[in-house]
């Protein structure tokens, strides 16, 4: 039972990184949590693109939103979160871009 409630998250996560705007979302939030208009300013798209991401992110465990006043402010649900981030970005993939295109797995 413990396995599927890992694999269920790690689908989540995977869900949420296959998605370039809910990366930057994510990136942005490591290093400190931010308001919804600064993550679009940041990442160059509209608030309402930011607020349907953060939905989504919200759905699957990845975020939270923390109410001040009238406004939020969103943060990841868990600091181990930004620790997986950071380890991904240090990644080095050898990557074969004749397969990628063959399987139509490009970016």
């Amino acid at each position: 039972m413990e396995t599927l409630v890992h694999t269920d998250a790690l689908t989540r996560f995977g869900y949420a990184l296959s998605d370039a705007t809910r990366t930057q979302i994510l990136l942005n939030l490591r290093t400190a949590p931010r308001y919804p208009s600064e993550l679009a300013d940041d990442i160059g798209v509209s608030r309402q693109i930011v607020s349907n991401h953060l939905a989504c992110l919200r759905g699957c465990g990845l975020v939270v939103a923390v109410p001040e006043g009238r406004r939020a402010r969103y943060e990841l649900a868990d600091p181990r979160i930004g620790h997986a981030l950071d380890d991904l970005l240090g990644l080095v993939l050898a990557v074969d871009p004749n397969c990628c295109a063959k399987h139509g797995c490009t970016p």
